[in-house]
Parts: C-alpha cells; sequence; structure tokens
C-alpha cells in the first residue's frame, strides 16, 4: 500500500497501516540480533522500496530508520531511566501536577466516585468504537464525562480487547458508537485537549494519577511510583495498578519500567510498549531539537 495523499497533499493513509510497517520493522530489526540494518537491507525485508519506507517511518517516528533503532535497545531504556527518572519530581517543581497542566499538557481528568465504581457502573453508559492510532487498531470507550477506556489490540486482537475492558464496568450499559469515543481519540493524538473519565478502584486512580505526571519522553520505575503514592514496600501492589490502566498511551504506564530499566510487563502486549517508548524518546528528541535550532537561530 502506498501512501494516500488527499489532493491538498494531506496524508489520509490510516494510522494503523503505518504501525503495522513499524511493528514488522521493530520484529525485523530485533530478528537482527542488535546488529543495524541498513535502509535498503530492512525496506527488502518489508517487500518496500528504501525511499517510500523511509518516509513512512520518518512520518511516524519523526526520525529515521537509522536513528530510531537507537531507541529500541534495551540499553536506550536503562539509559533513559538513568537520565530522566527524575522527571516526575521536576514535573511536580514546574507545576505541572494539577489535574488541568497534565503530561502533555492537553489531558484533564476526573475519577468516579468509589461508590459508584464498587456498583459495577451501574447506571452508566459506556460508548465503544473501533479507531486506527498510532499503535494500531484499538477499542475506544467514553462516557458522556470523557474518554474511559483505550485498548490497543495489535497482539490481543479487537474482541479481546473490547472483553477486557467491557468486563471492568460489568453492569454499564455498552453501546456501539463511532462517534463520541473515535473523535476524542483522534483529538487526543491531534494534540486537541482531551477529557479522560477515570474509572477504577481508589487505589488504582491514584497510580494511575501519579502516571499522568510522567512527561513525554520520561520514564520512571515502579518503586518510584511506590514511594510516591505510598510506600516503596506496595511495588507489587502498585504493578497491579498499572496493569489494570484502562486508557492506554493516555494515561502513559508504558513509560513505567523495572529498577534495573527492564521494560517489565505490558499489559497490550510487550512489542507495544516497545513502540510506545521508542515513539516517544523519538519526537521529544526531534522536538528538543526543533526548538535548540530555533533557539540558536534567534541568536544568530
Amino acid at each position: 500500500m502506498n501512501d494516500i495523499l488527499l489532493p491538498d497533499g494531506t496524508d489520509a493513509t490510516p494510522p494503523d497501516y503505518h504501525y503495522n510497517v513499524i511493528a514488522r520493522a521493530i520484529q525485523t530489526i530485533e530478528d537482527a540480533g542488535g546488529t543495524p540494518l541498513p535502509l535498503d537491507d530492512l525496506a527488502a525485508k518489508l517487500g518496500m522500496s528504501g525511499a517510500h519506507f523511509q518516509r513512512v517511518f520518518s512520518r511516524w517516528a519523526g526520525v529515521s530508520p537509522k536513528r530510531y533503532q537507537q531507541y529500541l535497545t534495551l540499553g536506550h531504556a536503562r539509559a533513559l531511566l538513568a537520565a530522566r527518572g527524575t522527571l516526575l519530581e521536576t514535573a511536580d517543581a514546574l507545576g505541572l501536577s494539577g489535574p488541568g497542566r497534565l503530561h502533555d499538557l492537553f489531558l484533564r481528568w476526573e475519577a468516579m466516585s468509589p461508590g459508584n465504581y464498587a456498583r459495577g457502573g451501574a447506571g452508566l453508559t459506556v460508548r465503544a468504537a473501533t479507531v486506527a492510532t498510532p499503535f494500531g487498531a484499538a477499542v475506544a470507550m467514553a462516557t458522556e464525562r470523557g474518554l474511559c477506556g483505550l485498548a490497543f489490540a495489535a497482539e490481543t486482537g479487537l474482541e479481546a480487547a473490547r472483553d477486557d475492558l467491557a468486563r471492568r464496568w460489568p453492569r454499564a450499559r455498552i453501546v456501539a458508537d463511532d462517534g463520541r469515543a473515535a473523535a476524542l481519540v483522534a483529538g487526543a493524538f491531534g494534540g486537541a485537549e482531551t477529557p479522560l473519565h477515570l474509572i477504577g478502584a481508589p487505589f488504582q486512580i491514584k497510580v494511575w494519577e501519579a502516571l499522568l505526571h510522567i512527561p513525554a519522553g520520561g520514564v520512571t520505575s515502579y518503586s518510584a511510583i511506590a514511594a510516591q503514592v505510598c510506600s516503596t514496600r506496595a511495588s507489587r501492589a502498585v504493578g497491579s495498578a498499572v496493569g489494570r490502566n484502562p486508557i492506554g498511551y493516555l494515561i502513559p504506564c508504558h513509560r513505567v519500567l523495572r529498577r534495573d530499566g527492564g521494560l517489565g510487563g505490558y499489559h497490550w502486549g510487550l512489542p507495544v510498549k516497545r513502540a510506545m517508548l521508542a515513539w516517544d524518546s523519538a519526537r521529544a528528541d526531534a522536538a528538543g531539537q526543533t526548538a535548540a535550532d530555533a533557539t540558536s537561530g534567534a541568536q544568530a
């Protein structure tokens, strides 16, 4: 499939097509055992021309395939934790910890009351849709107050992802609706202010709130989250709450690593987590370089 361009030059290629290419590229890079693959060799393994693959990859990641391979190594995850593991404290110091100014400065959230959660979502209408995202097909769910679920299906499949979310609120009325949930997801990945409706137990919501403080391009550890919300001895309970996060990527549980820099687990599949971490790093670093170039140009 070639890129689909509208008459004005806008790219209309479905984002999940790009992710499918990226996922295959990531697997090909992994199969190489850490040996960097030249652009033409990597493109050939995917049945694409070098120029087309470079265009697709760079549009998705913000950097070249050669640069992106650096972000996929486990060593990079450890380096991130060493260099950026204090960003939770930095975010708080900069005043980014309030509900109105979260990790990418465009999310706002409110939580369901503990009593309503205990009733299993009774009386709640949840609208569900299948959506295309930068990380493949996903199931999105939303209430009248905001996005309450985003499950990535590249590894689990759409039916399993939908059932997974639905089981969390067994007494809620879930209806198919391609409007509200899909619009919220599209807006979130497009940078629009997006309301989130956190539906979970009180301790889970406390952990998810901590996750919302992790800036894009940053990571932290399970033990650091535990120390922030309760006690370092509660790492296992925190890990369980992280794994129950219903709003993938936007509540960035993929930015939580083991203390030694290992990836740990990910509810929607480790390949998706690796892609998200690398995408975060690539875009954050590209944005930083753009800002540095702009500053340099202004001073010249």
